[in-house]
């Protein structure tokens, strides 16, 4: 997690040029680590219900991002 915390820690930076970059670079991350725990819980028989809940979003919402997965 030293990725995280390094991208963390520079999106406060005073240079908004590399809190923006690291803002987009976190934003990036977090879709990843989103993608993985979907299917994740996918595989172990959750329902879209049950994920969408978990991230408070609807379950269309989460279906639709995540369905093709």
């Amino acid at each position: 997690m030293s990725e995280a915390t390094d991208l963390a820690s520079r999106a406060g930076d005073r240079d908004p040029r590399v809190g923006l970059r690291a803002v987009a670079a976190l934003r990036r991350l977090l879709e990843q680590l989103e993608s993985v725990q979907v299917r994740s819980a996918r595989a172990q028989g959750w329902s879209w219900q049950e994920i969408a809940a978990e991230l408070g979003v609807s379950r269309q919402a989460v279906h639709k991002k995540h369905g093709r997965s």
